[in-house]
């Protein structure tokens, strides 16, 4: 079975010759570097978060899903903005940069605000809006640098820098907090240290993206000394929700919207995993280890999986490792607890490890190169939507029903949304209607070729 694409084909990425498959694009290593740094930065201040804000300020279920999913919120809507911007002129660096910047300085925000719920809350704000602000572009980055044959292993890699900088984020939370009594305080300015760092590598060692240029076609080369070539005019971005117009995006989109509102947060997670067990307060930083060591391993053995045989199943496991989790946290509270902690956060490294990376792998290949930031933006505001309104759901079942009957419907939502994902996503090959090696030229003429790519299982 075939399926046909028809559209000008994404040349800002060479085909991938024999060898290409062993390098990794530089950029790809500088923004794995950026996000190493940034991360630790980041994950100092949301591995306390929950614990700061539930047993420190006293706000209840309730109020913290509602908190948690208004700001994933704040960050959705921003995400379009910047995945437009950055298309608009190619100034995804810049535009990224913005976002990083934005932010290291929301840590001064936390450091000012002391005890007031309100300026946390705008702090907390600031940092998921700068992070929506640099997701698309960086990632734009990443697809229109690497060949999408290997997006995968690019993905893989660059969130196991990421996932690194995660895990060792926590650490230097625990360790200033066991060091200085409880102080806050000092976790935050820290954290607004290491994202400054971070910023700096931005600047320094990752180059802008600019569409390559090319010779007016059908001119014959003329003798003599060779002319600067003239840069042909880049295309027009135009909107992100230009998108929405190729239907397997469409397909893609929905399937990780649904998928996203069956999401209760890793959050959540955590605090049920603390209650279970009656973890210390000084120990509840240190569970997101378990899990960010899990992604750090298999992120890119995930990543090259899903470039041989696909991006879609493994997207689709990785939320069945999901629901496996959530099971695991209502099975009866018998034996060790490491019985139940090991499995819980091994089985949540597995979800990200096999769908984070692999989603912008799966899409970006079919989104144009002038459009890929704004596509990657919309399909993350998409899924950033459904999971705050999953988180807000969650927590409200928490407080009505209690913890035990709202997993329960966490987990048959979760069921209900794979079966819908696996109706939706589409069956495409991996590389997605990018080049290869099989691709002969364009016509003479200009005009783009119409591909026809053949329809795998996986």
């Amino acid at each position: 079975m075939y399926l046909a694409t028809t559209g000008r084909r994404d040349t800002s990425v060479p085909p991938l010759s024999e060898g290409a498959g062993r390098r990794l694009p530089g950029t790809v290593l500088a923004l794995g570097a950026v996000s190493l740094v940034t991360d630790i930065s980041s994950e100092m201040v949301t591995a306390v978060l929950p614990l700061y804000l539930v047993l420190g300020l006293g706000l209840s279920p309730l109020q913290f899903g509602f908190l948690d999913g208004l700001l994933n919120g704040a960050a959705a809507l921003v995400r379009l903005i910047g995945g437009h911007f950055a298309d608009r002129g190619q100034r995804h660096k810049r535009v990224a940069g913005l976002g990083y910047a934005l932010s290291a300085c929301s840590r001064l925000g936390l450091l000012l605000a002391g005890g007031a719920t309100g300026g946390i809350a705008a702090a907390l704000a600031a940092d998921r809006v700068g992070k929506g602000i640099r997701t698309a572009p960086r990632d734009a980055l990443i697809t229109l640098s690497s060949h999408p044959d290997a997006l995968g292993r690019s993905f893989g890699v660059h969130r196991a820098m990421d996932t690194t900088g995660a895990l060792l984020g926590p650490l230097a939370a625990f360790a200033l907090l066991w060091a200085n009594a409880g102080a806050y305080d000092t976790v935050f300015v820290v954290s607004f240290c290491v994202g400054l760092l971070g910023v700096l590598l931005l600047v320094l060692y990752v180059p802008g993206h600019r569409h390559p240029t090319a010779p007016p076609p059908g001119r014959a080369p003329i003798p003599g000394p060779v002319p600067a070539p003239i840069p042909a005019p880049a295309p027009r971005p135009g909107t992100p929700f230009r998108a929405l117009r190729d239907p397997a995006f469409r397909r893609i989109l929905a399937a990780a919207a649904l998928l996203g509102a069956a999401t209760i947060g890793d959050a959540f997670v955590y605090l049920l995993l603390q209650r279970r067990l009656g973890l210390s307060t000084a120990w509840f930083p240190l569970l997101p280890l378990g899990a960010a060591a899990t992604y750090l391993l298999l992120a890119v053995p995930a990543g090259r999986i899903a470039d041989r045989i696909g991006r879609r199943l493994p997207f689709l496991y990785g939320h069945l490792a999901l629901l496996g989790a959530y099971g695991a946290l209502l099975a009866p509270d018998r034996g060790p607890a490491a019985l139940l902690l090991v499995p819980v956060l091994v089985l949540l490294g597995v979800f990200y490890a096999t769908t984070d990376g692999v989603l912008m792998a799966l899409a970006g290949p079919v989104l144009p190169a002038e459009g890929r930031a704004g596509g990657l933006a919309l399909l993350q505001t998409g899924q950033a939507v459904a999971r705050m309104l999953a988180a807000a759901g969650f927590g409200a079942a928490w407080t009505v029903w209690g913890p035990g009957p709202a997993l329960w419907s966490a987990v048959a939502a979760l069921l209900a949304a794979l079966a819908g994902g696996w109706a939706l996503l589409p069956r495409v090959p991996s590389g997605g209607p990018g080049p290869g090696p099989q691709d002969p030229p364009d016509p003479p003429d200009g005009r783009p070729r119409t591909h026809t790519l053949e329809r795998r299982t996986g």
